[in-house]
């Protein structure tokens, strides 16, 4: 870096911009990603976007998408176990069909609904974004804009009568902004170059989230494992009725609307060192801990990480479900490989929940003079299911909703249909019913059965078949 000068002279501003301009050029990280399965039953998915664009102005902006979306249907197996053909569930005695040597609940059929996000969810999440916004601005606009999307998604496939159900973990990076939705138990992790590990996701089993069980029970749902009859109880927590481990996914129609697709989000911002992400199914985290997944591959390149990473679940648990795993490098320009974080400080094995938090003061990223960070900042994280306060218009963006378009499904609605998002709020002195944004009826009738203002199944049974 060149020495700066004694003396100070006055820049005029068309130079400052074109060396912001430059700058941003620059500063953009290089993303080179890998990927590798193992394949059990074939309904992971992946998808896979780098170099997408989009118009700013009279220029274009660049993001990557990198989605991961796993059937449902292997978080529904009990454990191998010696069971008579009748088995008490919750009190209710059920007839039920041995599949030896395990049993699998019929009703997560298939990968229909992980085909369906995977062709679907990326356009939906892009509707909801206002097309006038700066860089910031959509930036800010994303953790909202996933919340609409992963909702319109799972409610335009439960009306299409398919009972198949997918997690998904959803990551945008925006420059060195990185946004990760998730609903499920795949996860995502960042190892900074700096060295630090930190969950970009949260699990949704009901085995480890108390939150959840609690949200499930207090929408009318309830949390059990299974009974055999004699009073022994096996298998993980589930939610009945349908008998899934899960307190979100997409689709699972047939388990109840308090299984909800109102995903996780966090947003993080990297300093110019970079980092790498690792995004894997549980076929991998079941098997390996994060700080495991990242060991065994360091100073690999990103494809020979993701594959090392699937040899290494597999020798530890054997192929019992498909494993699949994403790695992504997000690199400065001029480093070719991928970083390699210095040695492990004493106690590093714990992962770190602190980030340091963005001032509130301003909703640049770009106010700071220059000045980086020295590790990841926390822009914005929200796991709540209320979609009331997941849409909320206050932050990070006031005029992402229009009047008269539903800020889930985006329909034109016509004046006084829409439906507030408050509407039924329990707190009216803070929120007013005619404060927007709005849903169209049939968003306002999806938002009260996950609340459990609704019994789940009353909108689609007379369809169904």
């Amino acid at each position: 870096m060149s020495a700066r000068s004694e003396h100070h002279h006055t820049v005029p501003l068309s130079v400052l911009l074109k060396r912001e301009l430059a700058n941003e050029k620059i500063e953009r990280p290089e993303i080179v990603h890998g990927q590798a399965s193992q394949s059990k039953k074939g309904e992971d998915f992946t998808l896979l976007k780098t170099e997408c664009q989009r118009m700013v102005g009279e220029g274009v902006s660049t993001y990557s998408v990198f989605g991961l979306i796993a059937d449902t249907l292997d978080v529904c197996r009990v454990e191998k176990v010696e069971i008579h053909d009748w088995i008490l569930i919750m009190g209710r005695v059920i007839n039920t069909v041995l599949l030896s040597p395990s049993l699998l609940f019929d009703g997560h059929n298939g990968s229909a609904a992980a085909i369906y996000s995977k062709e679907n969810l990326l356009s939906n999440i892009l509707n909801a974004i206002p097309s006038d916004l700066n860089r910031d601005e959509w930036i800010a606009a994303l953790p909202r804009a996933l919340v609409a999307g992963f909702v319109k998604t799972d409610k335009d496939f439960q009306e299409r009568a398919q009972m198949s159900g997918t997690t998904v973990t959803f990551v945008i990076i925006e420059g060195w902004v990185i946004t990760v939705a998730s609903v499920g138990d795949s996860r995502c992790i960042l190892e900074a170059a700096e060295g630090d590990i930190y969950y970009l996701s949260t699990d949704h089993r009901l085995e480890c989230n108390e939150e959840e069980r609690s949200r499930i029970t207090a929408s009318g749902g309830e949390v059990g494992r299974l009974n055999t009859g004699g009073g022994a109880e096996i298998g993980p927590l589930r939610c009945w009725p349908g008998g899934l481990c899960l307190s979100r996914s997409i689709g699972d129609r047939d388990v109840g609307e308090y299984i909800v697709p109102v995903p996780y989000v966090k947003q993080v911002k990297l300093s110019t060192a970079g980092g790498r992400l690792i995004i894997s199914s549980d076929g991998v985290w079941d098997a390996l801990s994060a700080e495991a997944a990242l060991d065994c591959c360091r100073g690999m390149p990103a494809e020979a990480s993701a594959a090392q990473i699937v040899k290494e679940a597999l020798q530890a648990k054997g192929l019992r479900d498909d494993t699949t795993c994403i790695v992504i490098d997000i690199l400065p320009q001029e480093k070719p490989h991928a970083p390699l974080p210095p040695p492990k400080k004493q106690g590093k094995g714990v992962f770190k929940s602190m980030f340091r938090k963005k001032s509130n003061e301003s909703s640049s990223y770009n106010d700071k003079e220059y000045v980086e960070p020295d590790m990841v900042e926390e822009l914005f994280e929200d796991g709540s299911a209320m979609l009331s306060e997941r849409l909320d218009t206050k932050y990070p963006l006031c005029n992402m909703f229009r009047l008269f378009i539903c800020a889930v499904c985006q329909v034109e609605m016509k004046p006084g249909e829409g439906i507030s998002i408050h509407a039924g709020s329990s707190h009216p002195g803070k929120l007013r019913p005619w404060d927007g944004p709005f849903l169209c009826l049939s968003c306002q009738e999806k938002k009260e059965a996950m609340e459990g203002k609704r019994q789940s199944g009353d909108r689609y049974s007379s369809g169904s078949d």
